[in-house]
């Protein structure tokens, strides 16, 4: 059974690539094929989806962007708020991957969606460690609902050339050497 599945998302995940090009099938089939516990949650997509190009604040006042910024990495991009609980369990988890994988080729993103005052937010980094990650808003919403982002947290792995390639809904614990694994693999050149 196993086989059939792994066959299925292969054929699946490489036929998107024929109509996407640029999408590397084999590791994202490879990557899904690695989920386990809650990182079954992450979905792959069988063609890569166009992310928003909606602007969205950047930490501390100092201007706006769209995802257009990261072109040319992965980016595992979170939505979050201050007042989620899953959000703060996760955030440190994030910021170990960041850690552990970020660098020129992966980033972790993350951004407070709805109402997130930028105290409030440097507030929660400070009382749960966290000092290695973006403190991006979108007050109004306006990226997080032309991606669809209803609910949090929500994360998004987007390629290189900027699309969507995956999708979990809630929480995960993106520390633990499941998700790792699943990243490298999808990173990895």
């Amino acid at each position: 059974m196993k086989r059939i599945f792994a066959a299925l998302v292969y054929t699946a995940l490489g036929a998107g690539a024929i109509m996407a090009p640029g999408v590397a099938a084999a590791d994202l089939a490879q990557a899904a094929l690695l989920r386990e516990g809650d990182m079954k949650k992450l979905v792959f997509h069988d063609v890569p989806e166009a992310v928003s190009n909606a602007q969205y604040n950047l930490a501390d006042g100092a201007g706006q962007q769209s995802l257009e910024a990261y072109r040319g990495k992965y980016v595992l991009l979170n939505f979050w708020a201050t007042w989620c609980a899953p959000c703060r369990k996760e955030m440190p988890q994030l910021s170990e991957l960041q850690a552990e994988l970020g660098g020129d080729s992966f980033e972790v993103v993350t951004i407070a969606t709805g109402r997130n005052s930028p105290e409030g937010i440097k507030k929660f980094f400070t009382e749960i460690g966290v000092d290695n990650l973006p403190r991006h808003q979108d007050p109004k919403q306006a990226l997080a609902s032309q991606m669809g982002i209803f609910g949090l947290p929500i994360t998004v792995l987007i390629d290189p050339q900027g699309r969507e390639v995956a999708r979990l809904r809630g929480d995960a614990d993106w520390a633990s050497d499941n998700a790792k694994a699943i990243i490298k693999t999808v990173i990895a050149p």
